[in-house]
Parts: C-alpha cells; sequence; structure tokens
C-alpha cells in the first residue's frame, strides 16, 4: 500500500512541473513575435496638430517629405461667440486644393498626398484678417 502511495507523491511534482511547462512554452510562443518581429509596422501618413486662435496659427512652418500622404489636424480654440468668423478657422493651401475649416471649438482633419519638393504657403481666410494678418499664415516645406 505504501508503494502506490510513493508513486502517486513522485509523478504529481512531474505533472505539475509538465502543465508550468507547457503553459509557459504557449505564452512564449505568442509573446515572441512582439520582441522579435524583424518587420517594422507599416507607417501611417505623417500628422500635424495646428490650433486656431483669434492671436494666430499655433505653428507657421510644417516640414514633410514629398511622395508621402500628409495628415493635418486642425482645431479651433475660438467661441462661437467672436464676431470675426464666428469662432472658425481655416487651413487652405490653395496649390495643393486643400481646404479645412474647423468649427468653434472643435477639429477637423485631413489626409493628402504631397507633391514635389517645394514651399506651399497655407493660410486662414475665415477671420482674423484672412490673409493679410501674418499670425494665420505659415510654410509647407515639403522636401525631397
Amino acid at each position: 500500500m505504501k508503494t502506490k502511495r510513493m508513486k502517486r507523491k513522485q509523478w504529481k511534482p512531474w505533472a505539475y512541473l509538465l502543465i508550468v511547462a507547457v503553459v509557459g512554452v504557449g505564452v512564449g510562443w505568442f509573446l515572441a513575435p512582439a520582441f522579435w518581429s524583424g518587420a517594422t509596422p507599416p507607417a501611417g501618413p505623417a500628422r500635424v496638430e495646428i490650433k486656431g486662435t483669434m492671436g494666430g496659427f499655433s505653428t507657421s512652418e510644417i516640414r514633410a517629405k514629398a511622395g508621402q500622404p500628409l495628415t493635418v489636424r486642425l482645431t479651433s480654440v475660438d467661441t462661437r461667440f467672436h464676431t470675426d468668423g464666428g469662432g472658425k478657422h481655416q487651413f487652405a493651401i490653395d496649390a495643393l486644393g486643400v481646404n479645412i475649416i474647423a468649427p468653434p471649438e472643435g477639429t477637423r482633419e485631413a489626409t493628402f498626398m504631397l507633391p514635389a519638393p517645394g514651399v506651399y504657403e497655407y493660410y486662414c481666410d475665415v477671420c482674423c484678417g484672412g490673409r493679410a494678418n501674418p499670425t494665420m499664415q505659415g510654410k509647407l516645406i515639403v522636401e525631397a
């Protein structure tokens, strides 16, 4: 009778060890690609965040690569009570056909392909003195 108990006690630690080993290998199998994957994730479009206020754009220069997509996210910080433009702001580049208008205290975005290298002017003509206001203008510099 003692021999049966001895045999039972002997196989239990090995069974637990086997279960832990199988679980460990399974977890490693699923996590390995995250640590040893040589592939880089696909690159999405470059993103630019711009805030428009009655004082101007938050940035006056954007740099990006030619032939790549660019996402511009325009946020109007102003409220609808502004008499000049009603709190809306615009990001427009005539040469590229880009025209984003953010509502008061709202956000709009657009993604577009960047053409050949060059300098493209962007502006807001909805409020704040329009294109004549130097704080509501900027340059998109497209590099090779």
